[in-house]
């Protein structure tokens, strides 16, 4: 039997893995809890995802869907942020549930723990499509989620981006299996839509870099253009999909900040090669840009302990017979290491580092292959240096990086070859059973103690946000209206000071988590235009100056700033403005209430507000408006001499008008304020208003040509199926042998039955010649 043919594990086999790499997660899981309960509440997962999980889930429960939250303005536009996922129904599912749970650290624990399974699953599911071991397969599986990068940048804070690496994994399996006749094109189209309809773009050039790959590696590898054929296919019809999800916010990009632009290097979180070296060092800190310095605040470049000392004992030799099998994920580990390197902007893409998770899975998965099929422990004593050598180098990068750690890093090594030691003893003792189960023991005690050490990751931001949202909503002001707060976060010196913060005050998505109608929000687009006229920032917060340009007047209309957006209340942050109270209120506005760490001003009339959000008409009279939504709303208006009709909303691409159904532009003032200029000599005219996002339309288009494209290829492969059924009908079958009758006295490192069932710990070696 040649080198590439691997004997196909059992079912039972594969499904006892799998249960043990999902076991292994989720004690992992437990593990981090025990450390840190609020480990998977930090950052963007605290002041973003979550409250919009819950807003999204809120609106679902009432029978709606979010696409623009008119009073959130810069903030509003949910299509346009795309990673809200409101194409995707898992996601959507998600949402659903996220109102129902009032702990909210655990309720994010609980997702992450079961997209960590999903992502542990689909690393398997890879590594047995490539022919490991199911034992080894199951390693790299449950090592996956406790990556570096993985654990502390996509589990603790960017969780759309391990929501998208989960999907791609599962895709790539089936894109494997589907290639070479293993599957049906469905799982693999179903995958690769939940990774797209993410709306996570590193996730999107992901599975689209893991499909380039696999059409490139099984073309070579079949020798044959159709497995490539049928995979590009199921790629072009889940990207076509897809694209509903990504239009919008490509259309809007040029009044946002993610306004297309050139390649930019400033080092921002671009990871160089030498970086990869300390991969195997579990506290390692990197010498990687961020947002707190030149060196990462936690081990974000680990992979797994046992990587590069597995690397000592592959017969290289017989492993170059793979390379035309592996070159899927070879091309993939080249790909990544180009791609995370640099540049740091490629236009409105930006950070790199973003990708290494997709290189920790190529090297996982080649690990997986090779150790259950081309180690072994012929001339081992010179391989024990091999592997010293290997591990020396990675503490030398490490030290190199963080010097002060020389002591610590040493020390890992020396632990490092120990436990490579026990493992093959055990392995050679045992099996290879006992020694993959053995190293899934230590990828927990790992795990252990660099969460210990660890237990949360200081270079990004540390909310300390309420965890119970009935007790966070208990205990904040009940504001009725829209409010918006101006000025930065106060400096949180004590754990009971920020606590005491949320008591009165918001940022990021928190007044979601609350229920309040709060003009502050987190995005990630923004709106150039809005954010210049109130200098506002992408957590809520506004500079110093954003009291004065609130209530200026504007030209056009004669009213301030604060009454075209219609707020009932605005509050002051006292550390950034101290001196409010002296100044005096505006007019129209009083100062109320005794709150100790803000000012709050409301109105002492009425805001200017007229039906249907128009909330000023120089020259216009507005009569019989109808019900208004968020997206769409209709009135009747006459002018003698012609006027504007001002809205109190965020002008985004996407607006139309019509005056009796005829169509009429849509302006703003400021870029900011929609308008529409009514005709001179209207009479009683019926004005409406609506949105939609831009490429709404031509997505839903191209994704019925991708379901068609699916149809297409399921009837193909319907019609082969059949031909292929009635070709046996008449054709007598040749016979099989049984897997007894290959040679039983072959190379027991992973080309068949040999000892221990090719286990690379057993006793003999025997040569093995090309296919």
């Amino acid at each position: 039997m040649p080198l590439t043919d691997v004997p196909t594990a059992s079912v039972r086999t594969r499904l006892t893995w799998g249960a043990v790499t999902a076991l292994t997660v989720s004690l992992g899981y437990l593990l981090i809890l025990l450390h840190n309960i609020q480990f998977f509440f930090q950052d963007d997962t605290a002041a973003g995802a979550v409250p919009d999980w819950l807003y999204i889930g809120d609106r679902l429960h009432q029978g709606a869907l979010p696409i623009l939250t008119p009073d959130a303005w810069m903030a509003g536009n949910w299509t346009v942020e795309g990673q809200n996922s409101l194409w995707n129904p898992v996601q959507l599912a998600v949402d659903y549930v996220a109102p129902m749970v009032d702990r909210l650290d655990l309720l994010a624990a609980g997702v992450k723990g079961c997209f960590a399974i999903i992502l542990a699953l689909g690393v398997y599911r890879v590594a047995l499509a490539y022919g490991a071991r199911p034992a080894w397969a199951a390693v790299v599986g449950a090592a996956m989620p406790f990556s570096g990068w993985v654990l502390y940048y996509d589990s603790a804070t960017w969780v759309t981006s391990l929501f998208g690496l989960a999907w791609v994994t599962q895709a790539w399996a089936s894109s494997v299996r589907y290639s070479r006749g293993q599957s049906g094109p469905i799982p693999m189209f179903v995958f690769a839509y939940l990774a797209l309809s993410i709306g996570y773009v590193h996730s999107a050039i992901g599975m689209a870099l893991v499909s380039g790959c696999v059409l490139v590696g099984e073309g070579l590898r079949s020798r044959s253009w159709v497995p490539a054929a049928k995979v590009a296919a199921v790629a072009i019809a889940a990207a076509l999909c897809g694209l509903v999800t990504y239009l919008p916010g490509y259309l809007t990009s040029s009044v946002t900040w993610r306004v297309m632009g050139g390649f930019v290097n400033n080092n921002m979180l671009t990871a160089p090669w030498s970086e990869t070296l300390n991969a195997a060092i579990p506290t390692a800190l990197p010498a990687i840009q961020g947002f707190s310095g030149q060196v990462q605040q936690a081990p974000v470049t680990y992979i797994a302990w046992f990587i590069l000392p597995v690397l000592a004992f592959v017969d290289w030799g017989r492993a170059r017979l793979l390379v035309r099998e592996l070159a899927g994920p070879l091309l993939l580990l080249v790909v990544m290491l180009l791609f995370t390197a640099g540049p740091s902007n490629f236009g409105p893409i930006r950070w790199p580092a973003r990708m290494l998770p997709f290189l920790a899975v190529a090297v996982l998965v080649l690990i997986a292959v090779l150790v259950g099929r081309v180690t072994s422990l012929v001339a081992w004593r010179r391989k024990v240096v091999i592997a010293f050598a290997l591990i020396a180098t990675s503490v030398f990068r490490s030290t190199s990086a963080s010097p002060h750690g020389v002591f610590e890093f040493t020390a890992w090594g020396l632990v490092l070859l120990l436990v490579c030691a026990l493992v093959i003893t055990l392995g050679r003792s045992f099996g290879g059973a006992s020694a993959a189960g053995a190293v899934l023991v230590s990828i927990l005690a790992v795990l252990w103690v660099q969460v210990g050490q660890y237990p949360s990751n200081l270079g990004v931001s540390q909310w300390h946000m309420p965890v119970s949202r009935s007790a966070a909503t208990a205990n904040f002001p009940n504001y009725q209206g829209v409010t918006m707060q101006l000025g930065q976060r106060p400096p949180a010196k004590t754990l009971a000071s920020a606590e005491a913060s949320w008591r009165s005050l918001v940022f990021g998505n928190y007044p979601r988590t609350l229920g309040r109608d709060y003009v502050n929000a987190y995005t990630a687009i923004g709106q150039q235009k809005f954010a210049s006229l109130l200098c506002a920032h992408w957590d809520g917060g506004t500079c110093p100056n954003a009291k004065r340009y609130l209530f200026a007047v504007d030209p056009t209309t004669g009213k301030t700033y604060a009454d075209l957006m219609g707020l009932d209340r605005v509050v002051l942050i006292k550390q950034a403005f101290p001196r409010a109270l002296a100044q005096g209120a505006p007019d129209g506005w009083q100062f109320v209430g005794n709150d100790p760490l803000s000012w709050i001003l409301e109105r002492t009339t009425p805001r200017p507000t007229q039906p249907a959000r128009v909330v000023a008409s120089p020259g216009v009279t507005v009569t019989q408006a109808a019900p208004s939504s968020d997206t769409a709303q209709a009135m009747t208006v006459s002018s003698t001499s012609g006027g504007l009709v001002v809205f109190s909303r965020l002008l985004w691409p996407g607006y139309t008008a019509t005056v009796n159904g005829a169509a009429v532009p849509v302006d703003s003032i400021k870029g900011v304020f929609v308008t529409i200029r009514v005709p001179a000599g209207t009479s009683f005219a019926r004005l409406t208003l609506s949105y939609r996002p831009p490429g709404t339309t031509l997505g839903l288009f191209l994704a019925a040509g991708g379901i068609a494209v699916m149809a297409a290829l399921m009837t193909f492969e319907l019609v082969l199926r059949r031909r292929r059924r009635r070709d046996r009908g008449f054709v007598e079958p040749a016979a099989t042998p049984s897997p007894e009758s290959h040679d039983a006295g072959q190379d027991q490192c992973g080309t068949g039955p040999g000892p221990a069932d090719g286990d690379p710990y057993g006793a003999r070696t025997t040569s093995v010649s090309k296919p």
